[in-house]
This record gives structure tokens, sequence and C-alpha cells, in this order.
């Protein structure tokens, strides 16, 4: 009988780590989506909730639409 092999773990890299605010705020909202769906909510409850700013986490940072836009407008000069 032949012996089992060994997996390798599966290492996961990043290209780039210089990641403008933009998208470290996707990164985040990602992330937390995944969370919510992991945990087992629905789809939609958990679109609603990355949709509602009041239920993100304190640890996120709190992006405004303004700071957002200003920052890619800055990119573009």
């Amino acid at each position: 009988m032949a012996t089992p092999r060994k997996r390798a773990a599966k290492v996961k890299t990043v290209a780039d780590e210089s990641y403008s605010k933009l998208e470290q705020y996707a990164i985040e909202v990602h992330e937390f989506y995944k969370a919510l769906r992991k945990a087992g909510f629905t789809n939609d409850n958990a679109l609603w909730l990355v949709a509602t700013k009041e239920s993100y986490p304190d640890w996120m940072q709190h992006l405004s639409p303004e700071d957002i836009r200003n920052h890619i407008e800055e990119e573009d000069e």
C-alpha cells in the first residue's frame, strides 16, 4: 500500500502592497461581506448590512464618498 502524500500549504501572495484609499476601502467591504456570508447570513441580508454604514465594525475605516472622490481627483492630476 502506498503512503499518502502530504499536501503543500497554499500561500497567498500580494502582488502590490501599495493600495490606494479606494482600494483599501473596497477590500475591507469585500472582506466584511465574505465574513457575513460565512457566518450564515443570506445574500440579501449581507448586502443590506454592507450598504448600511452604521453596521460596520469599529476596525473598518469609515471613508465618506467625498473622501474617495477627492482621492480619485488627486490621482487624476
